[in-house]
């Protein structure tokens, strides 16, 4: 037996007032991949039970939506229909669009065919102000379309992870041109609509290292993973990016940067080394970048983070598993009050970074799979979604909140393994990695204790395990068919939403004390009716 786990507060307890931000904003691949029924209905789904109210996504300028043509006689034509069906769908399901401005058209872009299966023109414009031609005539269209009221409400971030050379075959200086150029076309439109960056990849650590793995600076070995925290983490272009908009007075409404907790980018040029960090790494990152916006020229810069989850990899198989899901849980529990918004990347497997994943369960980030069937972590931001406004406890093993319109009370709880000191590893070419992880750890007994509540209030209680609600352990009962047979596929998606569920009532006293038993990496979550 592992330690056990306990949640225990007062209903009348003071609490302190947060804003939810793991139901912000999620992630998606790209734009032309919303024309889908499919995309559009797992969006609706995803949307209606975990809340995500923006969703942000790349290619919205790419070939495939036909908005930028240079035509032979010298003019050019700009086509917004497409990007148009997208946005009114959305809207009409109560979503918003996180804009990510990027990449370039074909005929502006100085490279072409660079990233991605479908070859993304991840270079500068060869004219930059063509580039702010095309983000001014975009940003006006949507304005007359929509109103100005409504796009007041949503976000303009200017590209996507330009440190990285897959992503941006430019310096660091063109990538601060675009900024300027799109920032100021457009604050001319409306000096209110909101405009951020730099959109960079995941952390790097100050020290720089040789093939050995050596921090040549400190003369420090570095060996292990957990060493690598003992080391000062820091985003990567943010205080140049502060400074660059400081000296030329350009706004920042608010900025972006991608913590994932694993493949990070050994320097700015996009070398890097497959490690993983420690399990509070996410928090700690979400923590400095705070500190680092207060004190920096923007203070009032509203902090997302745009693409965010266990890895980077879209064919981790890690990603189909209920340790995913738990560990997505912790961090966002962890960093509580740290940040605007924490954007999991992404809603969907209908993902076509690498091509189409070939299998059901092909390790795609997404919290429902190609054929619509919920993984574990979809659970985690489902149930995160029922969490109230105030925090009343929180611990290493979950948080207890209030609503504070009804006074309600509402928990999670998780069983990340002590054994676990770090992010959940990555299973890249097979799923051992992640199968031994999955068997870590020992089960343990959870005890929730709430006092002071309305005499005889009731309680549901919900577990996620490997034989409730797990969409993978079904699938490997059956004996991992593949391809899946639309009876199958009817039955794992029943089998994903089997959740355990309990009813439980406080007694007269209006106390509620329950204590179970869980396995590791269970989810659980107590709701009072």
């Amino acid at each position: 037996m592992t330690q056990a786990l306990s949640l225990t507060c007062s209903a009348r307890a003071k609490g302190q007032a947060f804003t939810p931000h793991w139901n912000v904003c999620v992630g998606a691949g790209r734009a032309n991949e919303a024309l889908r029924a499919s995309w559009m209905e797992q969006m609706r789904f995803v949307c209606e039970e975990c809340g995500f109210r923006y969703v942000r996504f790349h290619g919205l300028f790419h070939d495939d939506m036909f908005v930028y043509r240079e035509n032979d006689d010298g003019s050019i034509t700009y086509n917004f229909q497409y990007i148009d069906d997208i946005f009114d769908r959305l809207l009409d399901m109560g979503v918003k669009p996180f804009v990510e401005l990027g990449f370039c058209p074909r005929d502006m872009a100085r490279e072409t065919d660079i990233v991605f299966w479908w070859k993304g023109h991840a270079a500068p414009p060869k004219d930059v102000k063509r580039w702010g031609q095309l983000v001014q005539r975009f940003t006006q269209h949507v304005v007359n379309r929509y109103g100005i009221d409504e796009v007041l409400t949503w976000y303009f971030e200017v590209w996507n992870e330009p440190n990285l050379w897959p992503f941006f075959h430019g310096s660091k200086s063109e990538y601060f041109e675009m900024y300027r150029k799109s920032a100021e076309v457009i604050k001319a439109i409306d000096p209110r609509l909101k405009v951020g960056g730099p959109s960079t990849s995941n952390f790097v650590p100050d020290a720089r290292f040789d093939g050995e793995k050596e921090d040549t600076s400190q003369h420090k070995t570095v060996t292990t993973a957990e060493d690598l925290d003992t080391l000062d983490w820091k985003p990567v272009w943010l205080e140049d990016f502060f400074n660059f908009c400081s000296e030329n007075k350009l706004p920042v409404d608010f900025i972006t940067t991608h913590p994932y907790p694993t493949d990070w980018a050994f320097d700015e040029h996009g070398t890097g080394m497959k490690l993983t960090r420690g399990v509070d790494a996410t928090p700690k990152d979400l923590a400095l970048l705070r500190k680092l916006v207060n004190a920096s020229p923007f203070p009032d810069a509203e902090i997302h983070l745009t693409e965010w989850s266990s890895s980077s990899s879209p064919r981790d198989f890690a990603h189909d598993y209920l340790q995913a899901a738990t560990y997505v849980a912790k961090a966002n529990i962890d960093s509580i009050g740290s940040v605007d918004s924490l954007s999991y990347w992404v809603f969907t497997d209908i993902f076509e970074e690498s091509g189409a994943g070939d299998t059901a369960f092909h390790g795609g980030f997404g919290l429902v799979n190609f054929q619509s069937i919920p993984k574990p972590t979809f659970h985690t931001y489902r149930l995160l979604n029922t969490l109230g406004d105030e925090l009343l406890a929180r611990t290493e093993s979950g948080a207890i909140t209030r609503y504070s319109k009804s006074g309600k009370l509402s928990a999670i709880a998780y069983h990340y393994p002590p054994e676990v000191t770090q992010t959940i590893p990555g299973a890249y070419e097979t799923r051992d990695v992640a199968e031994a992880t999955l068997d870590t750890g020992n089960p343990t007994e959870l005890t929730f204790e709430l006092t002071d509540l309305p005499a005889s209030s009731s309680f549901v209680l919900e577990v996620i395990d490997t034989e409730h609600g797990d969409a993978l352990s079904a699938w490997k009962k059956i004996g991992c068919p593949d391809p899946l047979s639309r009876a199958q596929t009817q039955h794992l998606k029943t089998a994903a939403r089997s959740t355990r569920l309990s009813h439980h009532q406080a007694d007269k006293t209006g106390k509620l004390s329950l204590s179970l038993f869980v396995n590791p990496w269970s989810l659980v979550s107590l709701r009072q009716l």
